[in-house]
């Protein structure tokens, strides 16, 4: 398998379930993946040993050919603060810190100047068409508009994979097509791949192709039609 980030023969287990069982899968610069499946199936764990969230039993993770298992917890660390985005489903902004302050942190926290941090920030939240939440805090806006500061937040370092867990699951359906519309616009506009876990057919049609995980095994359904 060639691509950007690629896994070979993934197995996992927690205890006595096995979580993952030979899954592969490859992921291209800039395409919208979606990762679908049953409740159980593996899909949340296929995507948190993508980011090197999760060390698999056996098997390989390789991006931009280098092995995330060969790499130390500091360059894993490194990797996806700055290479690496992440969308989770109640979006886990920091509540003590504005929207735009949320957006700038891994900008500060890479080493950025705080006021080229939020300058970046404040870009990202016009992308996404809430200049208005700037300066309120997480608990002061709604569900729809707290998803896409995280959006922003995962986007403003340049990163070059987005890893997205169910990140309209806890949205209505007119908030989550929103969400879905800005957030795989903006990813493809800054050369983003994304790499998205979700049960719902209606998030799955913003992606470029899908992968189904069932019994820990990946199936790539746009090489098998």
């Amino acid at each position: 398998m060639t691509g950007l980030l690629v896994a070979v023969e993934l197995t996992k287990s927690f205890g006595s379930t096995q979580a993952l069982s030979g899954a592969s899968v490859s992921i291209d610069a800039g395409e919208v993946v979606a990762v679908m499946g049953p409740s159980g199936s593996g899909k949340s764990t296929l995507l948190h040993c993508l980011a090197g969230i999760v060390r698999p039993d056996s098997g390989q993770v390789r991006y931009r050919d280098q092995e995330l298992s060969a790499m130390s917890d500091g360059q894993r660390s490194a990797l996806r603060r700055g290479e690496f985005g992440f969308v989770f489903q109640f979006g886990q902004l920091v509540p003590e810190l504005t929207c735009l302050e949320n957006v700038a942190l891994p900008l500060r926290l890479d080493g950025h100047r705080r006021k080229d941090a939020q300058r970046r920030a404040a870009e990202w939240l016009e992308r996404l068409e809430i200049t208005d939440v700037a300066g309120k805090r997480p608990g002061e806006v709604s569900g729809g508009q707290g998803q896409r500061v995280a959006v922003a937040r995962a986007l403003v370092t340049g990163a070059r994979v987005v890893f997205a867990d169910e990140p309209t699951g806890a949205l209505d359906s007119l908030n989550g097509e929103r969400v879905m519309r800005l957030f795989t616009a903006a990813a493809r506009d800054s050369g983003a791949a994304v790499v998205l876990v979700t049960h719902e057919p209606r998030v799955a049609a913003y992606a470029d192709r899908e992968i189904v995980v069932r019994d820990g095994k990946a199936l790539d359904l746009a090489r098998h039609t």
